[in-house]
């Protein structure tokens, strides 16, 4: 299994170039930020410095949106980086919660999501693409060029969409039962379209905090660092009930149960352990969609994960011990889950 680090480009950028230098060093593979441009720095500014000061991490946002940029300049970014520092970005795609929301937008739909994949792949890799009548190709990539799109996705047409067409598949929560159930509708989804199902890569992205022993003190301060999760999957969520209904075939009530006493969201405390507005997410939720407890917990859960069908564990970092978190897991649980 692959081990990545997630962390908002908040300033001073150096901390952010610093936290992926010793995650590298503990056995990290990919370093993946936030991509939000109202809220945090600009991540493919910071990338290039990551990439400069480490040597094998793989880069990229978690996740970028076909809204904020237009397609062909983000294509150009990642192959101008992967340039420069050999085909080590991927792109993970969205549809731009906070990105879009903070600007007064509204996420993107599907269908832009799916035409902006095709462009941002074909370009990044060197191929032709049509910008909506004028087709281009960059003069400039070398051969060998490859950039491969990743995308984030909760609801039934999303993750069927994730099948059909993305290289990977990034889900934003640890759930066992609902990683079970959403890996299997992208890989169903995948067989249905033609593909190997082994092609399209799963990345189960989730806070994630290491205590020191499993007293109630110890889990109880582990679950105030990291509620806020629920309540940035809550505002998917709370799309998905609009869209579906409350009780829906379509969605699973595991994933939609915990959002009734949700009353609103505020994007200034987007990702942040002080967030005021996810006092709604129970302790359980924590449990399930997070990783906390003793180092011992962590090997346990992330090992049913990889049965599961997951290729690779990211790691939200933003809490209270992010050194402690990361030495944690290179000292003891990525040599323990990879044997």
């Amino acid at each position: 299994m692959d081990f990545g680090l997630v962390l908002q480009t908040d300033p001073p950028a150096s901390r952010v170039v610093e936290l992926m230098k010793r995650a590298e060093d503990n056995g990290f593979t990919h370093g993946w930020t936030f991509d939000s441009a109202v809220l945090w720095q600009e991540p493919f500014v910071i990338y290039s410095q990551i990439l400069a000061n480490t040597s094998r991490l793989t880069v990229g946002p978690m996740v970028t949106n076909p809204g904020t940029r237009t397609w062909e300049v983000t294509a150009s970014t990642f192959a101008t980086l992967n340039d420069m520092f050999g085909n080590r970005t991927v792109c993970g795609i969205g549809r731009g919660d906070s990105a879009m929301r903070v600007a007064g937008r509204h996420p993107n739909t599907l269908a832009r999501i799916s035409a902006a994949m095709k462009v941002i792949r074909a370009l990044g890799s060197g191929q032709e693409a049509d910008l909506g009548g004028t087709v281009v190709r960059f003069p400039w990539i070398k051969e060998g060029a490859h950039l491969p799109v990743w995308m984030a996705a909760y609801g039934p047409k999303a993750l069927k969409m994730t099948g059909e067409e993305a290289d990977g598949f990034i889900l934003q929560l640890a759930d066992l039962y609902l990683t079970e159930y959403m890996v299997k509708a992208v890989k169903d989804a995948a067989v249905a379209a033609g593909r190997d199902p082994a092609e399209v890569k799963v990345c189960v992205a989730a806070p994630a905090y290491v205590t020191e022993d499993d007293s109630p003190e110890a889990l109880a301060h582990a679950r105030e660092q990291c509620r806020w999760f629920g309540g940035m999957v809550g505002n998917h969520v709370a799309d998905l009930v609009s869209k579906y209904g409350e009780h829906s075939a379509a969605v699973p009530d595991e994933l939609t149960d915990y959002i009734k006493s949700r009353e609103g969201y505020d994007y200034s405390h987007h990702g942040r352990a002080d967030n005021p507005d996810t006092a709604f997410v129970p302790d359980e939720i924590v449990d399930r969609f997070c990783l906390i407890g003793p180092a011992e917990k962590h090997i346990e859960k992330l090992t049913a994960l990889r049965a599961l069908g997951v290729d690779q564990f990211a790691v939200y970092d933003m809490h209270d011990a992010r050194e402690a978190t990361i030495d944690a897991y290179g000292t003891t649980v990525i040599p323990a889950v990879n044997g």
